[in-house]
């Protein structure tokens, strides 16, 4: 059977990596066999565990494996013979070559590269769990969605790709003096999308694979963890729980902290409505760094002591997408789950991409994407236990010669 896979991703400095190992360790504590990895380049899973890790697998206590993912020696097992042909063909357009090595790898592609190692700890078969600390950003997993298009490039591009090369290889070398890809590069080009494609599907399936969201009560990481919510939606992943980090507790009601208390306690009524009916866990704020075992099981224990009746840290906590937009032809049609919810009075509020939706005593928030940001309500009905609410862009008139979007009425 394939591992149960858990993402943990948020904003830079919310304890990201802090929860992300605190799960591994419970999981790890329950006889799953388990592995973390940080593919964050500015690692701090050794920090963490109070121990020094490599690029492989090490375990640091029974059951518990951790690595941290170096990715330029991944980027010379997949990306090798492109980055050479890459390097030569721009240094002989006159870049110096270590400028032009730089330029041979696409921004992103560092961490895609790191992320390959979930495909592998998959097809080993020596793990339960694996637990994934990403770097500080949705992005990474936005990038996820792009061997959707890669699969059908190398099934139907490729091959005339290849032919059409093979053609004008000796006319390049005579007329151009253009080195022109060989098999090597074809090959590796095939193989990583290949392996993007096949990781890209682990990442899909649902009755294996979640994303975790790790957030602190402040308004700005929440925004971001809004965002990142909407998109993990959008491209077919599942958030299963998000976490939030860092909460004063009550013995500070009364002291200097009590008005910080009581803004982070709005903000986690903000977080439950924005991600409803998902689990929201918390953690405190503890009166000691995080690291080491010992602080770990204290925050493993703060955080899955709200998980629900008998669930475990490495099970699926939520199993249901809830969000799906579509677009088509200047219109867009958002379905929310909203199970709890009868039919009653709507009301919809939009500010740029925030959507605050209103149903009787009910209360949402959510992040739109960015390209719906001309978008206006058009209408709203509950169908089924989902809410559907409806958008259309805005109009395009001429006025005094400029061209200027009419906002639908």
């Amino acid at each position: 059977m394939s591992p149960r896979t858990i993402l943990y991703t948020g904003k830079g400095g919310v304890g990201k990596t802090s929860v992300a190992t605190a799960t591994a360790l419970a999981c790890a504590r329950a006889g799953q066999r388990t592995v973390v990895m940080s593919t964050d380049p500015a690692h701090s899973l050794s920090d963490s565990l109070d121990t020094q890790l490599g690029s492989t697998p090490r375990e640091v206590t029974k059951n518990l494996f951790a690595q941290e993912v170096q990715a330029n020696e991944e980027m010379e097992r997949h990306w090798a013979s492109v980055q050479s042909w890459l390097t030569d063909l721009l240094a002989d357009r006159g870049l110096e070559r270590i400028t032009a090595e730089e330029l041979t790898v696409p921004p992103g592609f560092d961490e895609l590269f790191a992320l390959l190692q979930i495909k592998e700890h998959h097809d080993s078969g020596e793990y339960d769990v694996v637990v994934v600390d990403c770097a500080p950003t949705g992005e990474t997993l936005r990038l996820l969605s792009f061997p959707d298009v890669a699969k059908w490039w190398i099934e139907k591009v490729f091959p005339w790709e290849r032919k059409l090369m093979a053609a004008a290889r000796p006319f390049a070398k005579t007329f151009l003096d253009l080195p022109l890809p060989d098999k090597a590069v074809y090959d590796e080009v095939e193989r990583l999308v290949g392996s993007l494609v096949a990781m890209n599907e682990i990442l899909r399936d649902r009755s294996r694979t979640s994303v975790r969201l790790v957030m602190t009560p402040d308004r700005m990481v929440i925004n971001e963890a809004m965002r990142t919510f909407t998109y993990l939606n959008l491209y077919g992943y599942l958030t299963d729980a998000v976490i939030v980090n860092r909460l004063f507790p009550e013995e500070l009601d009364g002291g200097y902290f009590e008005n910080w208390r009581a803004t982070q306690q709005k903000h986690l009524k903000l977080v439950r409505s924005a991600f409803e009916p998902v689990p929201v866990l918390t953690a405190p704020y503890f009166d000691e760094e995080v690291i080491g075992e010992q602080m770990l099981d204290k925050l493993g224990d703060a955080i899955f002591s709200g998980t629900p009746a008998e669930a475990a840290p490495g099970d699926i906590l939520f199993d249901t997408l809830i969000q799906d937009i579509s677009v088509n032809n200047g219109t867009a049609t958002l379905l929310l789950s909203l199970p709890f919810v009868e039919k009653g009075e709507i009301g919809l509020n939009k500010i740029g991409l925030e959507v605050v939706i209103r149903v009787g005593d009910q209360k949402r928030t959510l992040m739109l994407p960015s390209s719906l940001v001309g978008y206006k309500p058009a209408g709203a009905k509950i169908e089924d236990g989902r809410l559907r609410v409806d958008f259309k862009q805005a109009e395009r008139v001429v006025r005094g010669g400029r061209d200027v979007k009419e906002p639908v009425a």
